[in-house]
C-alpha cells in the first residue's frame, strides 16, 4: 500500500527534524530513476526509517524473516514495503523477489551485514548483496550511516543527537563470465563493504578499517 509507505515516511522524517539533527551528504548521487541496489552500515533499529526518508525514491527493504511471522509487526514490515530475507542464505525465492523489483526499475535496501552491529562498527558482511547485484547487473549505491547507536532507549530524546547519512556515488560491479563462483562473491563483497566504509568516519569502520584511510 503506497499510502501506508509514505505516510510512514512523513511521520518518520518529522520525527528525525524534531528529535534529532539529520545531515544529509551526497544527495546528488541519487539516481533518479532506474534500478538501484542500496547498500549502508547497520547500527540501529532507526536506520531504514532514516534510509527511507533520506533517500528520495520508494526503496523495497530486504528484512529478516522473524519480522513475518505474524502480528502488527508483520503488517507494518509489509505495508511499509519489506519482503522477508534469511539473514544466513540467500534463498531462492529472495533472489527472485529482487531480480523482479529490480527488473520493474525499483530500489532495493540492503544491510549486507545482515543484522545491527553490536560494537557499532562494520562486521564481515554476508554474500547476499553481492549476489544479487552481479546476477541483476544493477548500479549500487553505497550509505555511510553515523549516530543512530545513539537513538536507543528514551534518555537521548532530550539531546537531539547528530545523525549523518553519507551518500556516496553509485557503482557497478565487473561483470563475471558465466557461473558466479565464491572467489566473485567474496571480492565483490568486499567492493561493496569498502564502498561503505569509505562513507564512514574511522572509528566506524571495524572489519573493513585497514583498507581506508582518513
Amino acid at each position: 500500500m503506497h499510502w501506508f509507505y509514505y505516510t510512514g515516511r512523513f511521520i518518520s522524517s518529522l520525527l528525525f527534524v524534531l528529535l534529532t539533527r539529520r545531515e544529509v551528504r551526497g544527495a546528488e548521487n541519487i539516481p533518479v530513476e532506474g534500478p538501484l541496489i542500496v547498500v549502508a552500515n547497520h547500527l540501529g533499529l532507526a536506520d531504514p526509517p532514516l534510509l527511507a526518508v533520506s533517500i528520495k525514491r520508494k526503496m523495497v527493504f530486504m528484512a529478516k524473516e522473524e519480522l513475518f511471522k505474524g502480528g502488527f509487526s508483520t503488517y507494518c514490515v509489509r505495508n511499509f514495503g519489506a519482503f522477508p530475507v534469511n539473514r544466513n542464505r540467500l534463498t531462492r525465492a529472495a533472489l527472485e523477489s529482487s531480480a523482479k523489483h529490480l527488473k520493474e526499475g525499483m530500489v532495493i535496501a540492503m544491510f549486507p551485514e545482515g543484522k545491527r552491529s553490536e560494537n557499532h562498527c562494520l562486521e564481515e558482511a554476508f554474500p547476499g548483496s553481492a549476489m544479487i547485484a552481479l546476477r541483476c547487473q544493477a548500479s549500487i549505491l553505497p550509505v555511510g550511516i553515523s549516530g543512530t547507536e545513539k537513538v536507543h532507549g528514551l534518555k537521548w530524546i532530550p539531546h537531539r543527537p547528530k545523525i549523518v547519512v553519507n551518500i556516496g556515488k553509485p557503482f557497478h560491479l565487473p561483470p563475471t563470465n558465466g557461473k558466479i563462483s565464491k572467489e566473485d562473491l567474496s571480492q565483490c563483497t568486499e567492493s561493496i563493504m569498502t564502498h561503505i566504509a569509505a562513507l564512514l568516519p574511522k572509528k566506524y569502520r571495524g572489519a573493513y578499517g585497514m583498507k581506508n584511510e582518513v
